[in-house]
């Protein structure tokens, strides 16, 4: 593919340097992203870059991935309104560490064009402040710093010495990345745009050489929020902090209006499935939501996890979902579903159906009313519909001998666990 083609159809270009088209159309280049280890572990707001590199090595150039073991030591001030707090080094380290085993985990480091990975820390180990003043210091003015947006938009509300150096920071990272690794090209959101093209004045004034600069629109939703939240906060690339269910979710619940730019941000399907996908939205968007849902939590989380995921979501939102399904849910679905729906854990040994509604769980407040919704045929133990008050719960109304699912009409749920 040609990349800025594709960047272009995907609505994935912001800006370029000029000669970027001509200089990518002639040969195969190295391009790289940064990625500062602020957080504990990779985001989709991340993974919006990681795609641009993907697309980048399809296109037959080879992608770097720069990890900022020095940059987040400092923090970037690009698109803050005020100052960051800072990590400790062990904070950092361990999230370097992990975030790097996520980069392994989702990107292709094998073949020619492979992804290379580089820490920027081993750039300035050895380096002394002197050195750092008078080899990377002197390069750029202050004037020339300020007008930087990133700079620019922070001077009222107040920057420290230490956010204002970042800048230079990320243009020597460029400088050396092309005197040591050929890397040509930086890539990254629009907010970049001011340390990007920093780096370029960089090579062009201290290596005489010329170097190019490619941002992406920054991704927001249709109703203008910022990219990669949900109402419990981030979405991140991690099965401790966002369960594959909850990622899945994620983009079954997307507004419709954000699909097609969803689908051309993340998916790798072919173009023409693409645009199949796209013309659907409005005829059958769900469809196209579980989809777009299916491919990337495939490819994030793996093929069992999407399939758990999948099977949670149609017990608790498709009240046709039969018993069968439900006693095919594994340990872990359970375990999902208890975060899901209110969950109850008792001995339910020798006790009767009415005690288990009222006494034990008190889904209904009295026996009456309990009775009432059995003689209505409105509950359900594992799939199955419960009339007789006088019926005892035992073995095997547990599923793996610990779960029971209570459904009261077709939308309350309620998971029992038995006491250990």
């Amino acid at each position: 593919m040609d990349f800025l083609e594709e960047l272009e159809w995907r609505g994935m270009l912001f800006d370029m340097t000029p000669g970027a088209k001509e200089v990518l159309a002639s040969k195969s280049c190295k391009g790289y992203i940064g990625f500062d280890p602020t957080a504990p572990a990779l985001t989709i707001g991340n993974y919006v870059q990681m795609m641009l590199l993907t697309l980048w090595q399809k296109s037959g150039h080879q992608p770097v991935v720069l990890m900022g073991g020095a940059t987040g030591r400092v923090g970037d001030p690009s698109g803050k309104d005020q100052e960051r707090q800072l990590k400790t080094y062990e904070e950092l380290d361990h999230n370097l560490s992990h975030q790097v085993n996520q980069m392994k985990a989702l990107l292709d480091f094998e073949g020619e064009n492979g992804f290379k990975l580089v820490n920027n820390y081993d750039f300035y180990k050895n380096m002394n402040v002197l050195d750092f003043l008078r080899d990377v210091g002197k390069t750029l003015t202050v004037s020339y710093m300020t007008s930087k947006e990133s700079v620019k938009n922070r001077m009222e509300s107040g920057l420290s010495f230490t956010e204002f150096s970042y800048q230079l920071l990320q243009a020597y990272d460029f400088q050396k990345l092309y005197s040591d690794h050929d890397c040509i090209f930086q890539m990254g959101g629009s907010d970049q745009w001011g340390n990007i093209t920093s780096g370029t004045e960089f090579i062009r004034r201290n290596v005489q050489g010329k170097a190019y600069a490619i941002t992406t629109p920054l991704l927001t939703k249709a109703d203008g929020k910022k990219f990669g939240k949900s109402e419990k906060g981030n979405i991140w690339l991690d099965p401790t902090l966002t369960s594959p269910y909850e990622f899945y979710q994620f983009w079954l619940n997307a507004d419709d209006a954000d699909v097609e730019k969803f689908i051309k941000y993340f998916s790798l399907k072919s173009r023409a499935d693409m645009e199949s996908m796209i013309t659907m939205i409005d005829e059958n968007p769900n469809q196209v939501k579980r989809t777009l849902a299916e491919e990337l939590t495939t490819r994030v989380h793996g093929a069992d996890a999407f399939t758990s995921a999948k099977n949670v979501s149609e017990l608790l939102f498709n009240h046709r979902a039969s018993a069968d399904q439900l006693h095919s849910l594994a340990i872990n679905d359970f375990e999902i579903i208890g975060q899901e729906i209110q969950s109850f854990t008792i001995d339910t040994e020798g006790k009767s159906i009415l005690e288990l509604l009222t006494d034990e769980t008190q889904i209904f407040s009295s026996k009456s009313e309990a009775r009432r919704a059995l003689k209505g045929n409105s509950i359900g133990i594992n799939k199955i519909k419960i009339t007789d008050e006088e019926y005892v719960i035992s073995a095997e109304d547990l599923i793996h001998s610990k779960y029971m699912l209570i459904e009261s009409g077709k939308k309350k749920k309620f998971l029992v666990i038995q006491e250990s």
